[in-house]
Parts: C-alpha cells; sequence; structure tokens
C-alpha cells in the first residue's frame, strides 16, 4: 500500500517512515561505579574514518546516557541474529533487570555484551541534543569483531535474516 499525503500524525507517521530502513541493533553500555546500565540503540553509524569517531543515538531522558555523561566511556554491542531477545530487554524495564542473567565481560570498565557480532569501546569526544535525543561522537578505544557471526536486523518491525 503506497502514501502519499502530506505527515498529519508526524511522529507516527515518521516512524512508519523509518521502518522501511534496515537497520543493526545495538545495545550501548557503561558502567559509572554503582551499576551497568544499558539501553537498545538501532541510531549507531561511523561518523568518520580519519580520526575513526562513531555516532550513537539516545533518548534525553536516558538513564544510560546519564551513565555515559558521568563515566565519559560507552560500550557499543553489534547484537547477533541469535541474540533478538536482548533487543526488546534493553529497550524496557530497570536496569538491573536487563542486565540480569546476561553474560558480559568487561573492558576498561565498561560491560560489553559476550557472544556479540562486534563490540567495542568507545571516549565520549562530543555531545549535541536535538529534539529529545543526544548524538554521541563516541572514539574507539578497542574492539573485537566476530566475522562468523550474523548481525541482528530490524526492518519493518521485524528481524530479518541477512541472505
Amino acid at each position: 500500500m503506497r502514501t502519499q499525503d502530506r505527515l498529519s500524525a508526524p511522529g507516527t507517521e515518521f516512524r512508519d517512515f523509518m521502518t522501511q530502513w534496515p537497520t543493526g541493533v545495538t545495545v550501548i553500555t557503561t558502567d559509572d561505579g554503582s551499576a551497568p546500565a544499558g539501553c537498545t540503540v538501532n541510531a549507531m553509524m561511523s561518523l568518520s574514518v580519519r580520526p575513526p569517531t562513531l555516532l550513537v543515538s539516545l533518548a534525553t531522558g536516558s538513564g544510560t546516557l546519564e551513565a555515559i555523561r558521568r563515566t565519559r566511556l560507552f560500550g557499543v554491542s553489534v547484537l547477533c541474529s541469535q541474540q533478538s531477545d536482548l533487543c526488546g530487554r534493553f529497550a524496557t524495564g530497570t536496569q538491573a533487570d536487563r542486565f540480569r542473567d546476561v553474560p558480559t565481560h568487561v573492558v576498561s570498565g565498561v560491560p560489553l555484551l559476550a557472544d556479540a557480532a562486534a563490540a567495542m569501546v568507545c571516549d565520549l569526544r562530543d555531545e549535541l541534543v536535538y529534539g529529545d535525543h543526544a548524538l554521541l561522537v563516541g572514539m574507539p578505544l578497542w574492539h573485537d569483531v566476530d566475522t562468523t557471526s550474523a548481525p541482528l536486523v530490524l526492518h519493518q518491525r521485524a528481524f530479518r535474516a541477512l541472505d
């Protein structure tokens, strides 16, 4: 079904538009010394190769964002296709519930999800708040990639396999 109307309900229709853009799924994490914090993020991208930097977007009301602001470090775990349950888990509930019984390993004080397709620890270099989200610029300090693992892909509100 095609629609060509102007945006009458910008929030809903904008989200509908964005579901046509397939994205990977990541979990952004940190630990400010009191407890680990993390949330699901699909707005992550390479910003620059020279210097190597990436960009992630978190809601301004996010407890994970507040913890990252304190630590100035964050982890990015790119979920693999077998980790779809973690996508929903890190999108809702308390921070304690998100990490309960989830295997992690710690690099430079940052918890990373075990068995992720790729993982990176970043130093927070800059932040720009726009609307209800903050764009975080991170410079990689450490990374690991599992080239045998397929990433989790979200398209039209469903998880998809890469062919």
